[in-house]
């Protein structure tokens, strides 16, 4: 059954993956996610559902539009197997508990809004807000599903914690933060603070840890100057997934030492 679990994860990815990047590209410039159906850029052509089979289509079409032979960015593909190894990792490290489910939607939107942070420097409300209010609402009906209510007031009280601690940085800061990254700090904390206490405290090391890293190596190599934006959405979030499965782990190692 756990098997099982796992490739209904892979596949479920697979297809939630091509979705996601209608959203990032769609959101941001304030167009329908239903409407048109996708289309060329260039010929305006519409995809045909031969066409549409994430990965795989992209891989018999080398790349190119069918009908006039334009370029498809190979970001398509990366973002449909990242979303499948992600469910997948995620079915794997859950199992079989009502409780994947909001973990698999944490995973999806929190992959959207990497996209939409690198692409555009922003994390849209539009995403956002609704994301957060059903996280919520999947974490509730999970965890009595599971019978482990007692973890959802640590949730919202890690969700809380990690809020007020961004806004304070980011006053102090002056500007260093968004309030996109702030008001993202809730969703993530909902989700680190229900694993664990632990788990929440590794998540924020981690996420400024990355994030510096990140900062160092663009300054380094020159991709971003001093005065340039960096967007800090993406360091928040890869510090919430490392932090989720190993959070625990990794504090009861350092505490150990």
């Amino acid at each position: 059954m756990s098997g099982f679990v796992i490739v209904a994860g892979v596949l479920l990815g697979l297809v939630v993956g091509s979705f996601l990047n209608v959203v990032a590209y769609r959101i941001p410039l304030d167009q329908s996610i239903v409407s048109p159906p996708s289309a060329c850029t260039r010929c305006g052509h519409r995809i045909r559902p031969r066409d549409n089979v994430p990965v795989l289509s992209w891989l018999l079409l080398r790349g190119r539009c069918r009908d006039c032979g334009e370029r498809i960015s190979i970001r398509y593909p990366i973002v449909e197997a990242a979303t499948a190894a992600t469910f997948g990792a995620t079915a794997w490290f859950i199992g079989e508990q009502w409780i994947l489910i909001p973990y698999l939607w944490f995973a999806a939107v929190t992959i959207v809004l990497v996209l939409t942070d690198l692409d555009h420097h922003r994390i849209p409300n539009r995403i956002l807000y609704p994301s957060t209010v059903l996280g919520l609402l999947l974490l509730v009906g999970g965890a009595f599903a599971d019978r482990a209510a007692e973890n959802l007031p640590r949730a919202l009280a890690g969700g809380v914690a990690y809020l007020v601690l961004l806004f304070i940085i980011a006053l102090v800061a002056r500007g260093g933060f968004g309030m996109g990254d702030v008001k993202l700090a809730f969703f993530l904390g909902l989700f680190l603070a229900y694993a664990s206490w632990g788990t929440l405290v590794v998540g924020i090391f981690l996420a400024f840890f990355v994030g510096g890293l990140g900062a160092i190596v663009l300054l380094v190599t020159h991709i971003r100057g001093r005065k340039d934006p960096i967007a800090f959405g993406p360091a928040l979030i890869a510090g919430a997934w490392i932090a989720i499965p190993l959070g625990q782990s990794l504090l009861s190692w350092y505490l150990g030492t």
